[in-house]
């Protein structure tokens, strides 16, 4: 594996799975992990690792189902207790007893939320884009869910078409539903087309996904109601369903860690108007017998983070806000050194 320079690639055997992991810095200055999301890796914070200062120790590990970290079931029931779990395991086979920055990304958001919610000490926690605070889809403003068995959500709203050229390998241009044609322009703002060396990294690390109903998108349960396919029990996209995934409980904190959120503004992933929600699909006709608004609302995915951000500051915590016009769903990418500015000045004062 070809890093840049100033960064290394280990594994390690942990109390609960074989975990691979990149690293950049002083080997016993403060850590600070980085937690990737759904569809990739630690490499894709490769890029930034080495202009984090080099004091830090910087770790971004492969989570379980990605990359080169050994291929182990979530149980999507426990939202992402698993990843947020695996994060400690780490930690503890690595030695590292102080409380570290977390970083997470989308997924990642959401496990370092449960990371601190189950009772683990953090130094800062850095939300990018992360997955809303009730989970994804099915749900309206409240977080409440359209219906009791939370159809709308799950491993059955990924695109069946997409994922046939994924569990294929296809790296064509073919068609509009390849990885190459799904993943830059919407993930990093790239050109399907784009040579670069950064942008070929980024697809094939997607490509180290395990697609399997123990992983990625996870089992599928049929529903009576609208659209037809309610959450199973096994994999990430089930573990991201509000019926599992939870973490507005932040604000009850006794001891807050300060919380930076970055956004990218033109997120179409984790935004008010998710193209990735099935009511937003529905209303534009691409699922057909959408109930309407009144039953099956578009989830206000940025609207959730901003407000249960906004209660954690009511109750005394600390949040610096790292909004990002004209960005995607990863402003570490598009918005390189604007973020690592935000991010540096805010882990050196937290």
């Amino acid at each position: 594996m070809d890093l840049l320079p100033g960064v290394r690639s280990a594994t390690v055997d942990t109390s609960r799975l074989r975990v691979h992991y990149i690293e950049s810095g002083a080997t016993d200055g403060q850590p600070v992990l980085l937690i990737h999301g759904n569809l990739s890796t630690g490499r894709f914070y490769e890029h930034v690792m080495t202009d984090i200062p080099s004091h830090y120790r910087v770790i971004a590990p492969d989570m379980r189902g990605f990359g080169r970290t050994e291929r182990a079931p979530i149980d999507a029931t426990r939202g992402l207790s698993d990843w947020a779990d695996d994060i400690v395991a780490l930690l503890d086979a690595l030695d590292i007893t102080e409380p570290p920055h977390l970083v997470g990304w989308s997924t990642g958001g959401g496990a370092i939320a449960r990371f601190v919610i189950e009772g683990h000490a953090a130094a800062s926690l850095t939300l990018i884009d992360p997955v809303a605070p009730f989970g994804f889809g099915g749900v309206g403003l409240d977080g409440s869910p359209w219906y009791d068995d939370y159809a709308g959500s799950g491993a059955g709203m990924v695109n069946p078409t997409f994922l046939e050229h994924l569990t294929a390998g296809d790296r064509s241009t073919d068609s509009p539903f390849s990885p190459r044609n799904v993943m830059p322009p919407t993930f990093w703002g790239g050109d399907p087309a784009d040579p670069s060396d950064l942008s070929a990294l980024l697809l094939e690390e997607t490509f180290t996904t395990w697609i399997d109903e123990n992983n990625f998108p996870g089992d599928i349960a049929a529903s009576d109601n609208w659209p037809g396919t309610a959450p199973g029990t096994r994999g990430i996209l089930n573990a991201l369903s509000p019926k599992y995934l939870h973490w507005n409980e932040i604000v009850d904190l006794q001891d807050k860690p300060p919380i930076l959120w970055s956004h990218g503004g033109e997120d179409s992933i984790i935004s008010d108007a998710s193209t990735w929600d099935a009511a937003v699909l529905g209303a534009a006709g691409l699922i057909p017998g959408w109930p309407g608004a009144d039953t099956c609302p578009t989830q206000p995915m940025v609207t959730q983070i901003r407000n249960v951000l906004g209660e954690y500051e009511q109750r005394g915590g600390r949040v610096v806000h790292n909004w990002i016009d004209g960005v995607r769903h990863l402003p570490i990418i598009e918005a390189r050194d604007e973020w690592l500015t935000a991010f540096t000045a805010f882990i050196q004062q937290a």
